[in-house]
């Protein structure tokens, strides 16, 4: 009989010898990109303890409401992450589909049945629960394209390039009505990078980056809430920069070092402390030192992503790790740029770190398909 640490032949339960779901996943998943995603939860629920409570204070509920949520969000990434790392590479094709097609039909009923706030309709309440299914397309379309984009590859019959097209323009649609047009920029940089990854000629792809131009100018000329963000990134002067300020005024308080944990005061007073701005509390709480530390786990993730592809002949799980990973990445990227005013502010969530539970859970999903795909395998 076997138990927890071993059985009567001595056997330990993650010995090489044991067949069961559990030790093979344990002896097959990249514990370095496991250890990082860990690691960066970790953090995440060290930075929501110590911003979140002045927050929750500011709006009338419970100092802990937040910290409280957050581990439950966590810890609901957590199982969704590793339950997902288990599974085939045909099984999360399946579980990416399934969850593409629903995610689209939940992105069809957002307009009509979500709040609006701040301008956009973007969230649906579930009996208290509060989903943005945004969150969830940008895995769900990674892996579903990069689906398409290998069977046309593979076979000639099939029109793959022309599905994935189509993909991309019913998701970009959804998005723009809600109006979402930085999940539209995550989604259309992922696309692009399969698609190149994929051999499109160089003329379709300086076509396509002119069309990405273009679609960024027309945001600009259309949506006032990205005129106003690109203006006042531009010229400071004309308008409100009130987080902004505030974020650039706690990364100078923190200097190197860091005022102490717990120690920071523009929590105190900056709204989205605990979510699109909690960058700027590690810098005043944990100092430069730290922040480096922060950038250095997700630059980590996604280069040890990065290589575990070099050797790797299947195209769809090339072409779905890599846009998972530009996923990963450019929304970080995206986070502590704005927060440090590098680009035009956008609430965008650092992966793992901000408190949210859409975008917490629907990361983990992101990384689950990570791992699942470059875990070592004779076959499949």
């Amino acid at each position: 009989m076997k138990s927890l640490f071993g059985d009567k032949d001595g056997n330990t339960a993650f010995s090489r010898a044991d067949t069961s779901i559990l030790s093979v996943w344990w002896w097959t998943v990249d514990r370095w990109l496991l250890a990082a995603t860990i690691l960066l939860m970790g953090i995440g629920a060290l930075l929501v303890m110590s911003a979140s409570p002045p927050v929750a204070d500011r709006i009338g509920v419970d100092s802990f409401h937040f910290v409280r949520r957050q581990f439950f969000f966590l810890t609901l990434a957590a199982i969704c992450a590793g339950g997902i790392s288990m599974l085939s590479i045909k099984w999360v094709r399946r579980v990416a589909s399934i969850m593409f097609l629903g995610i689209i039909g939940l992105l069809i009923i957002t307009p009509f049945v979500g709040p609006e706030i701040k301008g956009a309709v973007r969230w649906i309440n579930f009996g208290g629960i509060t989903i943005q299914p945004s969150e969830f397309l940008k895995p769900a379309f990674a892996v579903v394209t990069a689906w398409m984009f290998s069977e046309g590859r593979l076979n000639p019959n099939f029109p793959g390039y022309i599905v994935s097209c189509m993909l991309l323009a019913t998701s970009i649609i959804l998005l723009m009505i809600q109006p979402d047009f930085g999940q539209t920029v995550v989604i259309t940089t992922i696309w692009s990078a399969q698609i190149f990854l994929a051999g499109l000629p160089i003329v379709l792809v300086f076509g396509l980056g002119m069309s990405v131009v273009g679609l960024a100018a027309s945001a600009y000329l259309i949506l006032p809430h990205v005129q106003s963000r690109v203006d006042r990134f531009l010229d400071p002067a004309t308008g409100d920069n009130y987080q902004i300020q505030r974020s650039m005024e706690a990364f100078m308080n923190g200097g190197i070092m860091g005022q102490g944990p717990g120690e920071g005061t523009v929590k105190n007073y900056l709204p989205d402390a605990h979510s699109d701005f909690i960058f700027a509390v590690a810098g005043e709480e944990f100092g430069l030192l730290f922040c480096l530390l922060v950038i250095g786990i997700f630059t980590f993730i996604v280069m040890r992503g990065l290589s575990r592809m070099m050797g790797e002949r299947n195209m769809f799980v090339v072409l779905a790790v890599t846009g998972l990973l530009v996923q990963f990445g450019l929304q970080a990227m995206i986070n502590m740029a704005s927060t440090l005013q590098l680009v035009p502010p956008k609430g965008m969530t650092l992966p793992f770190v901000s408190y949210g539970g859409s975008s917490t859970v629907a990361i983990a999903i992101s990384m689950g398909f990570i791992l699942a795909l470059t875990r070592k395998r004779s076959s499949d």
